[in-house]
């Protein structure tokens, strides 16, 4: 793991629940829409915040 203190470390786990929430509402707006515009953005939203969340992750492996 890295050398992280305890502020970057604070700050990592609120943008790691940051990205699981966007994750998590664009999951569902995509579900809960018919527009498949607006679906297939709310689906890419989701994969980008899920990419974040993995990079972010990275961090503490």
């Amino acid at each position: 793991m890295s050398n992280l203190t305890s502020k970057e470390l604070a700050a990592l786990e609120d943008q790691l629940g940051a990205e699981q929430t966007l994750i998590k509402k664009y999951t569902m707006y995509a579900q809960l829409t018919s527009d498949p515009q607006i679906k297939t953005q709310c689906e890419n939203n989701a994969a980008k915040h899920q990419n974040h969340f993995n990079r972010l992750i990275s961090y503490l492996n």
